[in-house]
C-alpha cells in the first residue's frame, strides 16, 4: 500500500493535541501496543484509538495488527516533513537577520 505524503497543515493540527503530543513523546520510546500507550491517560481505550488515528492519517504514526494486539510506532516521514518545513522556514529568517545586521552594521561603521 502507498503512503500518501504528510501534510504539514494535518501534522500541526494533530500536533496543536496535548494529549497527541504525549502520545508521540511515549511513542519515541520505541513501539508499544494500544494498550500499553494508553495507561497513563486518563480516557478510555477508544479515545486513545481516535487520538491515534489522527496521528495515523497525518503520517506521523503507524499502526499494525499483528493477531489480536495492535501496536503503534512513530513513523519518521511525517517528522521529516515537519523538521523540512521548520527548516525552510528558519533558513529565510536567518537571511533576513542577516541582511539586517548588515544593514546596522553598516550604520555602526558609519557613524
Amino acid at each position: 500500500m502507498k503512503r500518501k505524503k504528510p501534510n504539514i497543515d494535518h501534522i500541526f493540527h494533530a500536533l496543536g493535541d496535548a494529549t497527541r503530543r504525549a502520545m508521540m513523546v511515549r511513542l519515541s520510546q520505541g513501539p508499544m501496543s494500544v494498550s500499553k500507550l494508553a495507561e497513563p491517560f486518563e480516557m478510555s481505550l477508544a479515545a486513545v484509538v481516535q487520538h491515534l488515528q489522527v496521528l495515523e492519517q497525518c503520517g506521523l504514526v503507524q499502526t499494525e495488527k499483528v493477531g489480536r494486539v495492535r501496536s503503534c510506532r512513530i513513523d519518521p516521514a511525517g517528522l521529516d516533513a515537519m523538521e523540512q518545513w521548520i527548516r525552510d522556514r528558519r533558513s529565510v529568517w536567518e537571511r533576513r537577520l542577516d541582511r539586517l545586521g548588515d544593514l546596522l552594521g553598516g550604520t555602526e561603521q558609519k557613524g
